[in-house]
């Protein structure tokens, strides 16, 4: 048993808590330092060279699971023991204190109130009349009195000790929501061209929902810069045939049943080309980052042996399509619904360049739960401001007097100033 409460004093000791809100947030702070759920490629290719801090090559970094900290087991062994600490302290500490604040103590003697913070004694006739007046003065400011023969019992601010243990709670539905949604939240990002579509599935491989991209549009400014991108999309469910649509842009995504989609990134999916007196032909186009950030474009042999390849490469929709030869050298520049060209011998004419649109797709359960978590912990750190006050007074028949105590959780100097006025208000 004694081993027992020295784990559990352990485990809810302040000075572990604060050091586990240490540890974890500087956890997070890894985690918007190093890309996070990246390839494992991706990692050697940055951190094998150079190391992340001149520490942590990849290696490390992928053993530590530094790549997915958020949902790696030590960081919610982490959120798990924080949030057993602060069960604990609220069951030993926050809920002992608030059945005490909500209990009422009669005092019956004048020494007990002596030992208070703060006391105070007068000599005032009318005993019970003094006292009757001294209720009616506190219930006129706000204080809750219970009254008994010679004495009486009165608090205010009650509510403020709500707080303390509404914010351990807050913080436990927080964590709680976090782990939830880290381990059962789904994000997915796809790149959809106009008129296709893609579905949704559960850990169980079953369609929860079928998502179509009807239309993407890329609104630029006067030297060609992109500043907005639209969706129009169309959201299935299974048995349906008909769906919700809806237009998203960036910083205007959709919610949907716990789904959220946001209009992330762009790309340019295909290229129609009429090669001679060809019908149109739509072919893919692939993204060439040695060329540049954002460059697209494909191979394309201009002899029926494959021979005589050229480079047409693009940056936007609206072109121009720069044709490279097998040399490197520019042959031309076309322009999307523009004329034709030849090379090689060859006439093409590009009759447009479809863009695609950058989709990404969270379904997190636990965002409910952290937003009620954020509340209740706000809620309960607006309680905790107010200021809980207890006060008692015992007549002395006696010796024709009348004995005050307070108590006070903050502001004890507030209650002090006060006492001398109650004290005349009860005499007049």
């Amino acid at each position: 048993m004694k081993i027992f409460r020295k784990i559990i004093a352990f485990i809810s000791d302040l000075r572990i808590a604060i050091a586990l809100l240490l540890i974890i947030a500087v956890s997070s702070g890894l985690g918007t330092s190093i890309p996070q759920n990246e390839l494992s490629a991706n990692y050697f290719e940055l951190y094998s060279k150079k190391p992340w801090l001149g520490i942590f090559n990849a290696e490390m970094i992928l053993r530590l699971e530094m790549d997915h900290i958020y949902t790696s087991s030590w960081f919610l062994s982490l959120l798990a023991w924080l949030g057993l600490s602060l069960i604990i302290c609220s069951w030993r500490r926050q809920w002992p204190a608030l059945k005490a604040a909500l209990s009422w103590i009669d005092y019956k003697e004048p020494r007990q109130l002596s030992k208070l913070a703060l006391a105070e004694t007068q000599a005032i006739p009318e005993d019970e009349l003094s006292l009757e007046k001294l209720a009616l003065r506190l219930q006129q400011k706000g204080w809750q009195v219970k009254q008994k023969h010679l004495r009486l019992a009165a608090r205010k601010g009650v509510i403020g000790r709500v707080g303390p243990p509404l914010v351990h709670f807050g913080l436990i539905v927080l964590m709680f929501g976090a782990v939830w949604g880290a381990l059962n939240g789904q994000k997915v990002e796809r790149f959809l061209a106009p008129g296709r579509s893609f579905e949704l599935l559960d850990r169980n491989g079953i369609n929860q929902l079928t998502l179509q991209l009807n239309e993407f549009g890329i609104e630029r400014d006067s030297v060609g810069r992109p500043e907005q991108f639209r969706s129009k999309i169309e959201l299935i469910e299974p048995g349906e045939n008909a769906g919700n649509l809806q237009e998203i842009s960036v910083n205007h995504p959709l919610r949907f049943k716990g789904l959220t989609v946001y209009q992330a990134d762009w790309s340019l999916a295909a290229i129609t080309l009429q090669i001679g007196k060809s019908p149109l032909l739509q072919l893919p186009l692939s993204n060439f980052p040695e060329l540049g950030e954002q460059v697209w474009g494909l191979i394309l042999p201009t002899s029926p042996d494959n021979s005589e390849r050229v480079l047409l490469s693009l940056s936007n929709e609206t072109g121009p399509i720069q044709i490279y030869g097998s040399n490197g050298e520019l042959i031309l520049n076309l322009r999307p619904g523009g004329p034709a060209g030849e090379i090689n011998g060859l006439s093409i004419r590009v009759s447009e360049v479809l863009p695609a649109s950058g989709l990404l797709l969270k379904r997190d359960p636990g965002v409910p739960l952290v937003y009620a978590g954020f509340a209740l912990t706000l809620i309960g750190g607006g309680l905790s401001i107010i200021a809980t006050r207890h006060l008692w007074a015992v007549a002395d028949p006696k010796q024709s007097a009348l004995h005050l105590g307070g108590l006070c959780n903050r502001n004890l100097s507030g209650l002090a100033n006060e006492l001398p006025s109650l004290f005349n208000q009860s005499k007049a």
